[in-house]
Formats: C-alpha cells, structure tokens, sequence
C-alpha cells in the first residue's frame, strides 16, 4: 500500500461508503475463538517475559533488538538497509551515507524513547505518540492538517481505503483512542484482543502524513509493556507482517468493509504466539553464545574478564573502543588492548574504516542475519 495525496476523494468516506467510529467497537470480539487464542498467546508471551530475565543485563535486549526491528518494520514502508550498514553507522555517524539507514536509525531511537516515557510515565498519551512520531520522520508536523490522503494499491493504483480526512475528525479520534489505550474501565477487554484493536484503529485513523505503519507497531509494544505483559520491549510483530503482508492488508479492509473483527483479531493475535515462539529460541540463542564466550575469557584470557565486558561484546554485535572506555572505565590504550586479545583468539574479527578500527562479534552477527 502507498500513501498519496489526491483531490478526487470525497471527504471522511472511504470505498463503500465507510466512515469511521470511535471505538470501542459495535460488535463483542470476546469470542469463544479469540479467547481460546489469546490463551495461548497469553502463556508464551509470559514465557517470553520470564526468559528475557535470563539475560544477565536486559540492556542488551534493549540495545539490539529495536535494531533488527527498526529494520524489519522499515522494510514494510520499502525503506531497506543491511544489516553491516545499521551496525556500522551504530558505530560512525560519519560513515552513514543511505538516508534509508538513516531512517532506520531514527526509528530505531524512537522505540527506546517511547519505551523510556511509557516505563516512567505508565501512560501512552497523544503527545508521547508525537513525540514518537517526531523521533521517526525527524519532523514536529504532527497530526495531518490538509485534506486529501488515501490508501491506494501500488500495483493497480486503485483507492484502497480514504481515512478520516478532516483534522477535528482526526483529532477527535485520536482522544477516543487514547481513552482506550490508558483508562481500563473505558473498554474492558483482555489486552491482547484490545492491543489488535487499537491497531486497527489507529491505523485506519492514519493520523499523520507519513510514518503511519511505523508508528503502529511502535504503539503494539509500547501497549504491551504498559499493560506490564512485558517489562521491556522484545516483541515486535514485524517479521510476521512481511511474511503475512497481503493478508495484513486484506483483513484490516474487511473490518472496514465487512466488520470482519474476528479473523482481523485472530491474525494479530497468532502474530504474538509466532513472534513470542520466535524470539524465546532468539533470546535463548543469545543467552547460550554469551555462556560460551564467558566461559572461553574466563577460561583463556581471565585477566581481563568482567560481566560488563561480556555484555559489552553482546549489547551490539559491531564493538569500539570507545564503548569499553565508557562501559568498564577504562583507559584507551586498555579498552584497545582487551579487544586485540579477544581479536587474536577468535572470538572478536577486527575491521577498519578510514583510521577507525572496530569489533565484530560474528556469532552474534550471524544469528540476527538468521532472523
């Protein structure tokens, strides 16, 4: 789907003569099946909680896997960077030459930020969404203002969907919403259901000119850890709309031209069964290669080992020594020489960039090419 601007769409209707509702929505999506499924996306989501404090420091969950969604959920705007690109501008402001790794990054910051406002501020208001927004498009336009957005097919050019087009109509929306999301006795439903339905909702609100999809998915973890199904954001449902992407597409318009609620909730709550299976075995993967290096320096190169090294080498799969200078308080010319050593056994491939060396960690850079 594109987003493109047009003056031939007639104003708040989209095909069918749909206009949008507040929520909370006509019809009760506790049914026998979404509750059966929510069950099972309930127990392997706190599975998926439990292992996450298997890590020794969750900090590292926190600094690599915004970065494998950042770019997964940048993907489906068709915004595409490699892994070796996003690693490396990690690394070097200066080496960032795709503005497409770029957004990425941006992205990639404003997951952590929102997390950051929503763990202290307990609440997922309008205004920390702007500001989340403002993070991803680097912008302050806030809200859409100007008539005239629409959804259209990019292979046929067909209107697919027109959201709301006028701006009280958006913002009026947009208050309803954030009643949903943070008073409980508003719409009392279990969280996973609602979390399908406030993604649908905002989506179809489209609220802002640009950055729409994105910011969506960033509300879909942000409500998990407010509603405490998580402590930090580790799911992510990216992956599993790319591989299930027409059908997203698809059951998100038969709410809207069917009040088909019930598939649309189904699918995204699979999508938490999938992705919890999923990033349980990625994040027991991790725990597994940080196990083995701790025990290959403490075993080999003992004078230099410490937790924080260890966590060091697993916060971002590409190292420098000016993370062990700042992490461990050390000097330069120590934070070089722990690097060397772990280079020269194995463990770490030193590269250069210009007159910059730097660290990769290549387990852990292979397992999240494997995701």
């Amino acid at each position: 789907m594109n987003e493109i601007k047009t003056s031939q769409i007639e104003v708040k209707h989209s095909r069918n003569g749909f206009i949008l509702k507040e929520l909370p929505p006509p019809v009760d999506l506790e049914t026998k099946a979404t509750l059966k499924q929510a069950a099972v996306a309930h127990r392997y989501l706190a599975e998926l909680k439990g292992v996450a404090k298997t890590i020794p420091n969750q900090g590292i969950l926190i600094s690599t896997l915004p970065l494998l969604e950042a770019k997964d959920s940048s993907a489906i705007e068709n915004i595409i960077t490699t892994h070796d690109e996003l690693y490396k501008g990690e690394l070097f402001n200066d080496f960032v030459q795709s503005s497409s790794t770029k957004e990425v990054q941006n992205y990639a910051i404003a997951i952590r930020h929102g997390f950051d406002m929503v763990n202290h501020g307990k609440l997922l208001t309008n205004n920390y969404i702007l500001e989340i927004q403002a993070l991803i498009e680097h912008n302050r336009a806030g809200f859409r203002t100007v008539p005239g957005v629409a959804l259209v097919n990019d292979q046929t050019g067909e209107t697919v969907y027109t959201p709301p087009q006028q701006p009280d109509d958006v913002v009026r929306l947009m208050n309803n919403l954030e009643k949903v999301i943070n008073e409980e006795s508003f719409y009392p439903v279990d969280p996973l259901i609602k979390m399908a339905i406030i993604h649908y909702q905002f989506e179809s609100i489209h609220p802002f000119s640009d950055g729409n999809g994105r910011m969506g998915r960033i509300i879909n973890i942000l409500y998990l850890v407010l509603q405490e199904l998580l402590d930090i954001p580790v799911l992510y449902l990216s992956r599993y709309i790319i591989k299930n992407k027409a059908l997203y597409y698809t059951l998100l318009q038969e709410v809207r031209d069917f009040e088909n609620w019930e598939e649309w909730v189904l699918f995204m709550l699979r999508g938490v069964e999938e992705t919890s299976r999923n990033t349980i075995t990625l994040i027991q993967s991790i725990k597994s290669q940080m196990d083995h290096y701790k025990q290959e320096i403490r075993g080999h190169h003992g004078k230099i080992y410490s937790q924080d090294l260890l966590n060091n080498l697993f916060k971002h799969p590409y190292s420098k020594i000016e993370f062990l200078e700042n992490d461990l308080l050390v000097t330069r010319q120590t934070a070089a020489r722990y690097l060397d050593e772990l280079a020269e056994a194995g463990l770490l491939k030193k590269e250069k960039i210009g007159r910059h060396n730097f660290y990769i960690n290549e387990d852990l850079f292979q397992l999240f090419m494997e995701q």
